[in-house]
Formats: C-alpha cells, sequence, structure tokens
C-alpha cells in the first residue's frame, strides 16, 4: 500500500516551493491564494527571506504546509494516498491531502495553530532537548522523576526521543540522561514547550477554531500522532488533533502501525527529506523516497 507522509516544523529552507510557483499555474494559483488568506505575502519570505525570517513558528507553519500541500496537488492523479500521516505541523497537510479539509480551512488553521503556539511561547519561557541512544522508558522515567514540567515529546525513531518542559526542568533531564548513557541530551534553538501541557492556552484556542471548521470523510485513513492509530471519523480526527498540542508526536508507534497495516511505499510529500531518514531508522524493509513532480 502507498504510504504519504508529511514533514513539520524544522524542514523550512529559503527558495522552497519556488519550483512549484514559477513551474505550475495551479501552484502560482494557490500561493497567491495563500497571500491573500494569511493577509501578508508569505512566498517572498519562502522563496528570499533569511534563514532568520523562516524560523518564526507564524511562517515556519504555514509555509512548510504550503509546500507540501500544493505538492501534493501539483501531483495530480499519480497522487494516489491509501494511507497519509504528518509529524506535528504536518498532519494538517495530510488532512487537505486525504480530502479531510479544504485548503483554505487547512491554510487558515494551520495560521492560527502558528500563532496561537507563538502567544504560548512568549508568556512563558521554554524549551526541547533532543535525547539520542536511550531507551524511551529510560527517559521517561527521568521526566517523571523531576520536578517541574518536563514530558516526552516527539518519539522521532528508536532511540531518539525529544523531550519538552521548563528550561531549568529541561536542563536538569539533560544532565541526568547524560549520566545514565544517552548519546547525546541537546537543548534545542525552539522558542517553546511543544507537545507539552504548557501549550494548554493555545490548545484552548486551536480547539475553539477546529470546533468552527467542517471536516468531511477522508479519502483514505489518517494516522494520528496522538494515537498512532487509523482514524477515519471525522469527529474523532477533530478530538486528536486538539490534543495533539499538549500530548506527544508518537511517530514511531504512527509508522509502526502504518507498516503493520499493509503500508509498503512511503513517500514523504513537502520540504527536506527528515522523515525519509526517520523512516530507515524505524523500519528498513519498507521503501521511503520523496515526493517528486516533472517540471
Amino acid at each position: 500500500m502507498k504510504a504519504y507522509i508529511f514533514p513539520g516544523q524544522g524542514a523550512q529552507f529559503t527558495g522552497m516551493g519556488l519550483d512549484l510557483y514559477e513551474n505550475y499555474s495551479l501552484g502560482q494559483e494557490l500561493f497567491e491564494k495563500a497571500n491573500d488568506i494569511l493577509g501578508f505575502s508569505i512566498t517572498d519570505v519562502m522563496f528570499e527571506g533569511t534563514k532568520e525570517e523562516l524560523k518564526e513558528t507564524k511562517v515556519t507553519q504555514p509555509a512548510i504546509f504550503l509546500h507540501s500541500v500544493i505538492l501534493a496537488k501539483v501531483l495530480g492523479d499519480s497522487f494516489q494516498p491509501e494511507m497519509v500521516a504528518g509529524h506535528s505541523l504536518g498532519e494538517l497537510s495530510a488532512l487537505v491531502a486525504n480530502g479531510v479539509l479544504s485548503f483554505e480551512d487547512g491554510l487558515t488553521l494551520v495560521s492560527k495553530r502558528a500563532l496561537a503556539m507563538q502567544k504560548a511561547c512568549e508568556a512563558q519561557e521554554s524549551t526541547m532537548a533532543a535525547v539520542l541512544g536511550l531507551e524511551d522508558k529510560v527517559v521517561e522515567d527521568v521526566c517523571n522523576e523531576i520536578d517541574g514540567v518536563v514530558v516526552a515529546a516527539n518519539y522521532n525513531c528508536p532511540g531518539q526521543l525529544v523531550i519538552s518542559g521548563e528550561i531549568e526542568a529541561i536542563n536538569k533531564a539533560c544532565d541526568i540522561l547524560k549520566e545514565k548513557g544517552a548519546r547525546r541530551a541537546l537543548v534545542l534553538p525552539v522558542g517553546g514547550a511543544f507537545h507539552s501541557p504548557l501549550m494548554e492556552p493555545a490548545r484552548e484556542e486551536l480547539a475553539a477554531a477546529i470546533e468552527a471548521t467542517t471536516f468531511s470523510e477522508p479519502t483514505c485513513p489518517v494516522y494520528q500522532n496522538v494515537v498512532a492509530k487509523a482514524v477515519t471519523n471525522p469527529e474523532e480526527i477533530k478530538e486528536n488533533l486538539i490534543s495533539q498540542l499538549t500530548a506527544p508526536v508518537r511517530w514511531t508507534q504512527c509508522i509502526e502501525a502504518m507498516v503493520a497495516d499493509g503500508g509498503t511505499e512511503f513517500i514523504e510529500v513537502g520540504p527536506g527529506k527528515v522523515l525519509q531518514g526517520l523512516m530507515r531508522k524505524i523500519d528498513r524493509s519498507v521503501a521511503a523516497s520523496g515526493a517528486n513532480v516533472e517540471a
């Protein structure tokens, strides 16, 4: 079965999407529509912006969403997903790709999500750290022992878990995890504690926007981050999407479930190759590649 996977924050680069804009009338039309919906020229930032400008959450999230979704649409008839999943923000790209959300509604929700998360980050100093070379259980146990907020946030692949929380608690956890044999426990250059209880204000804000948006029946199952299994009920999809802001991204478990359910060919749709790299660490027996369009 063909599985399409969509990247999240961190995959952005200057010049992203320019080929889709220049070579496809549909691409140009959708990018221009995005500029209108967002109320600023995101194409200018995507095509010519600095690394710093692209790193702002309110820009990064819509930029990655647009690159992924417009690429999927430009693929035309060759885009025939039998299952989809997206890493964090990528879940919204996946929901447009499998017909749950319209392009316009998807972009509006991504923009609201990004702004709400930015606001939550600014309200309280917090961060994330990547932990390499330890079993998940060891990392979880250390997080549970520490006073303050620190939780497992991204189960990216075996031996790579990102933790999220208050700065002091994260620093303390990193010290203990290194003592326990972590190959690395590295604080990441992010502005906040995504997928942790500190995102509760953003979750509440996004919940209202999601509840007010029409979610249709999907054309194929979406394997959602929160539950790591196939979901087709629009109301369940909504609930899981809301929960995602304060709950961990169970990416390893999502991919394992997709493979168990018959996924044999995984195609990453969007900027970069991060998810293809993770695929090789989760399960080398299945094919992983990037989506390509012929200009």
